[in-house]
């Protein structure tokens, strides 16, 4: 198995910022999606640097992360809306 040191990964802090307030949060990743949004964006620079084939333990693959982002612009109910219809049921 390859050495990795997290510390110089690509996009680690976003990631981590990701867990810090999913575990701060409950478990309520509604409440991290501008995190997320932020990794997201993270990883297509890193794509953009580096090209389609560079690996990141950290981010999506590329067609995923495009998917992803993708379905992200498509919501028009913000995170934040769907929590509170959800927690109104």
């Amino acid at each position: 198995m390859d050495n990795i040191d997290y510390n110089k990964e690509a996009c680690h802090r976003q990631a981590c910022a990701i867990q810090n307030c999913i575990q701060k949060n409950n478990y309520n990743e509604a409440k991290c999606t501008a995190l997320i949004d932020a990794l997201y964006d993270c990883c297509a620079r890193f794509y953009n640097d580096n090209g389609l084939e560079a690996k990141s333990v950290t981010c999506p693959r590329p067609e995923l992360l495009k998917l992803k982002i993708e379905q992200r612009g498509r919501e028009s109910v913000d995170a934040k809306i769907l929590e509170t219809k959800l927690a109104n049921k």
